[in-house]
């Protein structure tokens, strides 16, 4: 059992995202957190802008975490947004990006917060399963996969 079995719902899952830049795939991941909690999703994208403004949160090979703390906000969650197309994210290897997890925290979470950043690191880093999210075409099963690694 890991700590995000319970950061990731079905409704929090976007594939093949036509986002162009990164305003796109925040305004989308937005989205995706209002839904899903109630938040507003413009509020969403200042948290996340926010924190990106301190640097990238690009890892290289492809993928972001792009994250930031919520005031309000109960427990930690996560989107999953694989887009069509890679795009810029000023990564430190200087590739686009087109796999991202975002992930908002309350406010206070800071520890809870770093814990949850390093498992989704872990994750993002394992060969094997980018290719799984690059490559999975049900949301179901990436929301299984997400939900499920590092648990066996």
């Amino acid at each position: 059992m890991t700590a995000l079995i319970d950061l990731f719902a079905l409704d929090c899952i976007a594939l093949n995202n036509p986002a162009k830049n990164r305003s796109d795939a925040f305004a989308a991941a937005g989205n995706l957190f209002s839904q899903h909690t109630g938040i507003d999703a413009s509020a969403v994208v200042s948290f996340l802008n926010a924190r990106e403004d301190l640097g990238s949160t690009a890892l290289g090979a492809g993928v972001a975490i792009p994250h930031g703390r919520v005031k309000g906000l109960k427990q930690p969650i996560a989107a999953f947004i694989n887009l069509q197309d890679p795009i810029d994210f000023a990564a430190p290897d200087g590739d686009p990006v087109s796999l991202l997890i975002f992930l908002l925290v309350p406010e206070k979470a800071t520890q809870q917060h770093l814990e949850i950043l390093s498992l989704i690191a872990q994750l993002l880093s394992d060969p094997d399963a980018r290719k799984r999210l690059a490559t999975e075409s049900n949301p179901e099963k990436v929301c299984q996969l997400l939900q499920q690694w590092g648990s066996h």
